[in-house]
C-alpha cells in the first residue's frame, strides 16, 4: 500500500466563527482506494498558501511511501531544508499529512487508532468549553461577569463540568505584560462570580494566552487562589518556559500550556523546567497523533497531565480523541461548546457527546469523515487569518 493522492480543503467557518476563521483539511489516498483524513491548525500564512504547503511536503516526502512508516516521514519532513527544530508551520502541516496517515492505517487494520496506541483506557472523556459569545449580546461576554456567570449556569445545565474563560484580555504581540489594577479586579471578579454561579458542580479554567510576565501573573494567581480554580492557562508568553516555571513556583493553582509549542523538543524543555502541572498540546501543530503519544507518555514520568487543546475543526479534535483514550494521564478535553452547529455538519458522522463527555468511537481510524458535498459550499475567501493577536501595546 502507498500514499498516491492528496486533495486539501480550505472551508470558511461562518458566523460565529466558534473555532477560528477557517479549517484546513486534507485527504490522502493510496493506491488501493483507502483515504485518511487530517487538519493543520493556525498556520500563520494565507490559508490557501498553507494548503500549498501541505502538498508541496506531501509531493516531497510522501507521496509513493508507505503510510505506516510514520517515523520515517516524520523525521524527513522534521529535517526538511536542512532545518531539524521545532517549526510550528512545518510541524503544522506535517501534523494535517500524519493524522490522515493514521487514519488509512486504523481503516487498514480495522480498528480505532488509539487500538493501535494501546489500547482504550478511558470508556469516556470529560469535557469543556469555553463561555462563548452569543448573536444578539449586547455586552462584551468576556468583559461582563454577570453574563458570564449566567452562561456558566447555562452550560453546566447542559453537562459541563468544567468551564473556561479569559478576562484578563487583550492578548497583544508586546506581551508579557504588567496588568492594571482594574483588570486584576475583573479577573478576580469573574472568578468570584462564577464560583458562586456554579458552586462545587464545575471547575473554573482561568486562560490569559500568554499574557503577563512572571512577576505579573503571579500577583494575579494570588488574587484568583481563594476560589480554586483547576487551572492557570499559559500565564506567560510560550516562548521562555523558565519563565513559566517561576509561576508555577509561586502559586498553588496548576499551570496548563502548550497550545503554541510543537514537538516532543519543546515540551521536554516545558517537563525539564518544571513549568506546568498540565499539558495542552494541539494535535493539528503539535507534530501528529504519534507525536503527542510520546509526549503524553514523557509527562507520565513526571506525573503531569494532558488536556489536548483545541479550537480549530473537527478533524483535530477527532485525533484528539484518539490520543485521549489511550493515554493514562489525560484529564480533560477541550470541546467547542457539544460538538454541534457547523462541527458535526461538515462530518458525515458528528463526534458523540453526552451530559459534559465524549464518547470514543469503535468506526475505524479517527472515526469521522468530512462531508466533502458540503464543505464545498463553504470556501474560505477572506484575508484574514485563523487567529491575531492585538498588533500594539496593551
Amino acid at each position: 500500500m502507498k500514499l498516491k493522492d492528496i486533495k486539501t480543503f480550505v472551508v470558511g467557518n461562518p458566523p460565529p466563527h466558534y473555532g477560528g476563521r477557517y479549517f484546513v483539511f486534507v485527504k490522502l489516498t493510496t493506491d488501493s482506494g483507502v483515504s485518511g483524513v487530517g487538519e493543520a491548525y493556525c498556520v500563520p500564512f494565507a490559508p490557501h498558501l498553507v494548503a500549498q504547503m501541505i502538498e508541496d511536503t506531501f509531493a516531497r516526502y510522501m507521496q509513493g511511501e508507505d503510510p505506516h512508516r510514520i517515523e520515517h516521514m516524520w523525521r524527513r519532513v522534521y529535517s526538511a531544508g536542512f532545518t531539524q527544530h521545532p517549526d510550528l508551520t512545518l510541524m503544522g502541516v506535517m501534523s494535517a499529512l500524519e493524522m490522515a496517515c493514521w487514519d488509512i492505517i486504523g481503516k487498514e487494520a480495522n480498528q480505532p487508532v488509539y487500538n493501535l496506541l494501546g489500547g482504550k483506557v478511558h470508556e469516556r472523556l470529560r469535557s469543556y468549553t469555553y463561555i462563548y459569545a452569543r448573536p444578539g449580546d449586547t455586552v462584551d461576554v468576556y468583559q461582563d461577569p454577570d453574563l458570564s456567570a449566567t452562561r456558566a449556569v447555562e452550560l453546566v445545565k447542559q453537562g459541563f463540568t468544567a468551564i473556561k474563560f479569559d478576562p484578563a484580555g487583550p492578548y497583544t504581540a508586546f506581551d508579557g505584560r504588567q496588568l492594571s489594577l482594574d483588570a486584576l479586579a475583573l479577573s478576580e471578579r469573574f472568578c468570584k462570580q462564577l464560583r458562586e454561579a456554579v458552586g462545587n458542580k464545575a471547575d473554573l479554567l482561568f486562560g490569559t494566552h500568554g499574557q503577563m510576565t512572571a512577576a505579573g501573573a503571579i500577583r494575579l494567581a494570588r488574587r484568583l487562589e481563594k476560589y480554586d480554580p483547576l487551572w492557570f492557562e499559559e500565564p506567560v508568553p510560550p516562548d521562555a518556559p523558565e519563565e513559566m516555571a517561576k509561576v508555577a513556583r509561586g502559586t498553588s493553582i496548576p499551570i496548563a500550556t502548550g497550545e503554541r509549542l510543537t514537538t516532543k523538543y519543546d515540551f521536554a524543555r516545558l517537563l525539564n523546567a518544571g513549568s506546568a502541572a498540565i499539558l495542552q498540546m494541539n494535535l493539528g501543530r503539535v507534530g501528529g497523533i504519534l507525536e503527542a503519544k510520546k509526549i503524553a507518555s514523557m509527562a507520565e514520568v513526571y506525573h503531569v497531565q494532558i488536556a489536548p487543546h483545541l479550537y480549530c475543526g473537527p478533524i483535530v479534535g477527532a485525533a484528539n480523541v484518539q490520543l485521549a483514550t489511550c493515554s493514562p494521564n489525560f484529564l480533560i478535553q477541550e470541546s467547542i461548546e457539544r460538538w454541534d452547529g457547523f462541527h458535526a455538519a461538515i462530518l458525515k458522522k458528528p463526534i458523540r457527546w453526552e451530559e459534559g463527555y465524549i464518547i470514543p468511537p469503535t468506526d475505524p481510524g479517527l472515526g469521522v469523515e468530512l462531508n466533502e458535498e458540503y464543505i464545498a459550499k463553504f470556501p474560505y475567501t477572506d484575508t484574514a487569518l485563523h487567529l491575531d493577536m492585538t498588533g500594539k501595546p496593551a
